[in-house]
C-alpha cells in the first residue's frame, strides 16, 4: 500500500521561505519519478515540480527560481523548497509517484497547508 506523508506547511509572510518534506512508503523509491502538487483554493491540483531518478528536475513557469525539488533515496523522502513566496503560493502542496511511462499513483495524502500572507 502506498503511502505519503507530507510536512512543512505553515503560515509565511510574501517573500519568506518554506521546506517540506514527503515521506513515502508501499514504492521503490529509487526507480519513482517524483512530483509536488500544488491545490489552490477553489482551483485544481497542478503539478509544480518534478523530479526524475537520476535527479533532472522541472518546474511550472510560476515557480521557477524560487523552488527547488530534491530527493534523498536513503531517506525515501522528497523535499520542496520554496523561497520568495508570494500569496498566489497558497494551497495544499501534495507529492506523489510515478514509474517511468506510467501515470501517477491515485493514493494521495492528506497534503501539507502552506499560506503566504501579503
Amino acid at each position: 500500500q502506498v503511502q505519503l506523508v507530507e510536512s512543512g506547511g505553515g503560515l509565511v509572510q510574501a517573500g519568506g521561505s518554506l521546506r517540506l518534506s514527503c515521506a513515502a512508503s508501499g514504492i521503490i523509491f529509487r526507480l519513482n519519478t517524483l512530483g509536488w502538487y500544488r491545490q489552490a483554493p477553489g482551483k485544481q491540483r497542478d503539478l509544480v515540480a518534478v523530479i526524475t531518478t537520476d535527479g533532472s528536475a522541472n518546474y511550472t513557469d510560476s515557480v521557477k527560481g524560487r523552488f527547488t525539488i530534491s530527493r534523498d533515496n536513503s531517506k525515501n523522502s522528497v523535499y520542496l523548497q520554496m523561497n520568495s513566496l508570494k500569496p498566489e503560493d497558497t494551497g495544499v502542496y501534495y507529492c506523489n509517484a510515478r514509474l517511468r511511462q506510467q501515470s501517477w499513483g491515485g493514493s494521495w495524502g492528506q497534503g501539507t497547508q502552506v499560506t503566504v500572507s501579503s
